[in-house]
């Protein structure tokens, strides 16, 4: 008997080992294809209003998609469309770039991204060669286009990717100071405790989507980073 037990625990382990392979192997091939729906859907929009040219766009993962609703209130005097569509990463955004971006001639171009991409154990080369790409298209297709990178923020989910998030910003924020056309902007401190955690009451029941409270300092920190440049532009 304690040896049919063994054998079941063994079993069980190397199932869930094959299964977090396929999960992360998975990852590695992400088809952007995925997204087409809610691409159309934004050019769906647009057919019935389209929104005026030289606004800043907003494009991301969940975090900036379930704030779509209420980005413009909070960004507020600026002009801004939100485009966010959830469960994406940065290549993603690269791949829809000229639809979900390029196509409002905006005169500023808000990302976030880093969050899913790390915790689908991507590259961290990857995902900072996939930002690169994203600046050099902008600044060949909208010469005068400025480029908003957030920094990952914490989250109580994703906490053993945290160190990796933190490698991923950092080389953002190094990509911003060497481009007068890139800025940076740390929505990762304000979530921050003195201790250095994460604050706990600031996300929904999954410990990664923002409640309320969360979303007000998320929105006052985008907004303060906006507005040192933007600001003048409205």
């Amino acid at each position: 008997m304690k040896k049919i037990e063994i054998n079941s625990a063994v079993k069980t382990i190397f199932f869930l080992g094959l299964s977090v392979f396929a999960s992360l192997a998975a990852a590695q091939n992400l088809d952007p294809n995925r997204f087409e729906d809610s691409i159309l859907a934004f050019e769906a929009q647009d057919a019935k209003s389209q929104p005026a040219e030289g606004a800043i766009l907003l494009t991301g993962s969940s975090s900036i998609a379930r704030w779509n609703d209420q980005a413009e209130a909070a960004l507020a005097p600026l002009s801004v469309i939100p485009r966010g569509f959830g469960g994406s990463v940065m290549g993603d955004v690269l791949h829809y770039l000229d639809r979900v971006a390029f196509s409002y001639k905006p005169r500023a171009i808000l990302i976030y991204e880093g969050d899913n991409d790390t915790w689908y154990k991507l590259p961290n080369d990857k995902i900072v060669s996939q930002f690169e790409e994203i600046v050099a298209r902008v600044h060949q297709a909208l010469p005068e286009t400025r480029v908003y990178a957030l920094s990952v923020k914490p989250s109580l989910a994703r906490v053993d990717v945290w160190p990796a998030a933190q490698q991923v910003s950092a080389r953002l924020q190094a990509i911003a100071e060497a481009d007068p056309l890139v800025h940076y902007i740390d929505v990762a401190t304000p979530f921050l405790k003195s201790d250095g955690t994460v604050m706990t009451d600031i996300f929904i029941e999954d410990g990664l989507h923002l409640n309320d409270k969360g979303n007000v300092i998320w929105g006052r920190a985008i907004k303060a980073g906006l507005m040192q440049i933007e600001a003048q532009f409205e």
